[in-house]
């Protein structure tokens, strides 16, 4: 079986590297896509971009590679196996994400998150469609909307984090997961409130990852599922509620992306390189159905050169907020909601490096 990490076809890296993007004034980026908002009855599809004002490092740079070039993730058939080997990625992949997932668990939404919360408040964008799993548009918006709502208007594309699955179809909180992991693992307990308590905070992926050396893998252990044991049998093969590489998304979430692009009347793509097919297929949609298309993103993305797409090079936490106040005028003001999102959101980048700043534990 092979399978590879979703990128960027190397000809449009190397056309977007030759040519310079034309410089646009943050003013009239923000007069194009309120001009392509106002309508209303839009979908966003957001991508990892759309989160590195949290703090959460995007995959790709402004060049379109990868940041860290030595990104190994762990595939979904390599998480699954129910082998010796599958148990050695298990240990792998749980103990940097037991490191990984309390950053992302505690990262809180940007302006541009807010931006989106306001918009969708105001229903001027009517679904949304994340790739992330950081579960930040939630976050962003749950003061004003319940759950139900929620899941109803905001679809994540490829899973979340708050919640793990055993191989037997038992879920389990995310937080009593990482529990769990904490009483089987006394040794990693301590040295995770040890980079607490010194600020040491892993490169983290968007995934939850983290980079580790210098570490034995093989100590960790990755507990039973507890409802497993209820019924008198061993299980540890759990994973995250997120869709690993090599893994599909559901018919069900493939089917209802499709409709939502198909039930709006316009479509804004935000903060991602749409190298995974999931999200590419859905702007290919929305233009077999011409619709008009819009795309923000910071440097080259797979649809580089597409007839009929329309793409603006900036970054979205410099034009959302006055994006919202243009598209809703001074009616902003008068809606307190609104008014309050948009004070809302940090702006907290990651360090802007290129190198592994990876822990290493004690020998």
């Amino acid at each position: 079986m092979r399978i590879s990490v979703p990128s960027i076809p190397e000809a449009i890296l190397k056309s977007a590297n030759a040519a310079q993007a034309r410089a646009i004034l943050p003013a009239e980026a923000v007069d194009r896509i309120a001009a392509f908002l106002s309508p209303g009855n839009a979908a966003v599809v957001t991508g990892a971009g759309v989160s590195v004002d949290s703090g959460i490092r995007a995959y790709r740079g402004a060049k379109g590679r990868y940041l860290n070039p030595n990104y190994k993730p762990i595939f979904y058939h390599e998480l699954m196996d129910p082998s010796a080997k599958g148990a050695a990625f298990r240990r792998r992949y749980w103990l940097r994400s037991y490191l990984g997932y309390p950053p992302v668990r505690d990262a809180q939404p940007n302006t541009t998150h807010c931006a989106l919360a306001a918009l969708q408040h105001t229903s001027v964008v009517n679904k949304l469609i994340t790739q992330n799993v950081d579960g930040l548009h939630h976050k962003s918006i749950a003061h004003v909307w319940d759950r139900a709502r929620m899941d109803e208007r905001i679809l994540e594309l490829h899973g979340q984090l708050r919640s793990v699955r055993c191989a037997h179809g038992h879920m389990t909180d995310r937080d009593a997961f990482q529990q769990q992991l904490s009483a089987a693992n006394p040794q990693w307990e301590a040295f995770a409130d040890e980079l607490e308590a010194t600020g040491r905070q892993p490169r983290t992926n968007p995934d939850g990852d983290v980079v580790l050396e210098g570490v034995n893998y093989d100590e960790f252990v990755v507990p039973d599922c507890p409802a497993c044991l209820a019924e008198n049998r061993h299980n540890n093969i759990q994973k995250p509620e997120v869709i690993f590489f090599g893994e599909s998304i559901t018919k069900e979430v493939k089917d209802r992306s499709f409709h939502d692009v198909e039930n709006c009347d316009r479509l804004l793509l935000m903060g991602t390189t749409l190298a995974t097919f999931s999200a590419f297929r859905l702007l290919k949609h929305a233009m077999d159905l011409h619709k008009p298309v819009l795309l923000l993103n910071l440097g080259p993305t797979r649809a580089d050169g597409l007839q009929g797409l329309e793409k603006i090079d900036i970054a979205s936490g410099v034009v959302m907020r006055d994006v919202v106040k243009a598209v809703l005028g001074a009616g902003w003001t008068s809606d307190p909601v609104v008014a309050d999102m948009l004070q809302r959101g940090i702006v907290k980048p990651p360090p802007d490096d290129q190198e592994d700043a990876a822990p290493r534990v004690e020998a």
